[in-house]
């Protein structure tokens, strides 16, 4: 525990990590915040080649840093889960863990010998937290599926651009973490019904349905009135006025959808006899006169910088905001004030600011207790040796063997 912090909500519950990549380690990123002790299963090098999980070498730029992220609060052990002598060694730690989490192709897990009807027979009040592109049945079961895909089937992709151009995406893999925020869900209501039953039991948490709860009406639209949503570019349509407008030196947004904020808006805008005009004084009103209602507001901020515009909106109680980059939340104090932005000591990096932990408990707060592990297996000889009692002579076989 790092600087006497608090231990965390979930400080007595121990994970074990099979996942690559997204869905599974963001998931496990969670739990790791909330004080659980996350042990990352890794496939070693061989011959000092592959090995890993190749979040390592993932993200922009030439440093990889998003690893210092999505692996904090975890330890490493490596594992060859393609052979026998690894898939029983993953067998005895699992037996020593509240929760599994994995993110393979379903029966990935059955072909190892690891699946939930071994893993929870020997170990009943085992949590598994499957993470997959389609789910763990039906005919689309065992299709590969990445986030994107689940986007996609999800219905995400296809409303999301310009009405004039082919679908667009988020600029994060916002499937994969919708998905390791579910299976995240599942894991705490289980442990809730783990309390008090003692039994543990299978979450099954599909990328394309994740994406699906977020949908709002997408569906009943389509199945009541034969709706379909369609892409609407920076605007929700019939939502006004709710946008990114252009100020003298760059872009911010203003959200006024609301009939009192509309006049609030009309007024300090120096026009407030829009407050009351059929085109806009009602909610389905401005929804009719979208790109005119916008077009009058932007007039307006042209004529200022997005500084004075801010002033206005707060003074008037306008919901309003800048449009971050990154430099931009390194600079704001609110972000600092909360924690938004932590900065972490990492073991490749040195320091290096990152998002803070989320969402804040007031009696049992999450937190960095740990950076990410920098090298694949760095806590084989504390994990394997101290939990599970192998000697130095085991691991020195297992690595010798390519097992660990």
């Amino acid at each position: 525990m790092a600087n006497g912090m608090n231990a965390g909500a979930l400080n007595d519950i121990r994970v074990v990590e099979l996942g690559q990549l997204l869905a599974g380690p963001f998931c496990g990123q969670l739990l790791g915040d909330m004080g659980a002790d996350v042990i990352k299963v890794e496939p070693p090098h061989v011959n000092g080649k592959g090995g890993g999980d190749p979040m390592r070498d993932w993200g922009q730029g030439d440093e990889k840093v998003q690893w210092e992220v999505i692996a904090r609060n975890k330890r490493s052990v490596s594992a060859n889960l393609r052979v026998p002598a690894g898939q029983a060694l993953v067998r005895r730690l699992i037996r020593e863990a509240d929760v599994l989490i994995e993110n393979f192709k379903p029966g990935t897990l059955e072909k190892w010998g690891l699946g939930p009807d071994v893993l929870l027979a020997e170990q009943p009040g085992l949590i598994i937290a499957r993470m997959s592109g389609y789910g763990q049945d039906g005919p689309y079961s065992d299709r590969a599926g990445f986030g994107g895909i689940g986007e996609a089937m999800g219905g995400w992709r296809y409303i999301v651009g310009e009405p004039d151009r082919p679908p667009s995406r988020m600029g994060v893999s916002i499937g994969d973490t919708l998905t390791a925020t579910y299976g995240c869900m599942g894991v705490l209501a289980a442990l809730h019904v783990r309390e008090k039953t003692g039994k543990g039991q299978v979450i099954d948490a599909a990328l394309y349905e994740s994406v699906l709860q977020v949908m709002e009406g997408l569906v009943p639209e389509y199945d009541r009135m034969g709706l379909i949503r369609e892409r609407s570019g920076s605007i929700l349509k019939g939502i006004a006025p709710s946008n990114v407008y252009s100020c003298k030196d760059g872009e911010f947004m203003i959200g006024a959808n609301k009939d009192s904020l509309w006049k609030r808006l009309a007024t300090v805008m120096g026009q407030p006899e829009l407050g009351d005009d059929p085109r806009f004084a009602t909610h389905l009103a401005r929804g009719s006169n979208q790109t005119e209602i916008d077009n009058l507001i932007n007039d307006w901020t042209r004529t200022k910088t997005i500084e004075e515009v801010d002033a206005l909106m707060i003074e008037a109680s306008i919901p309003a905001g800048r449009v971050y980059r990154a430099p931009d939340m390194l600079a704001d104090p609110h972000f600092e004030a909360r924690g938004a932005i932590i900065e972490v000591e990492t073991e490749r990096f040195g320091p290096l600011k990152m998002q803070g932990s989320f969402p804040k408990l007031s009696g049992t707060p999450s937190g960095v207790r740990r950076p990410a592990p920098a090298t694949v297996g760095q806590h084989n000889a504390e994990i394997y040796g101290d939990l599970l009692g192998m000697s130095e002579a085991e691991l020195a076989e297992l690595a010798a063997g390519g097992v660990i």
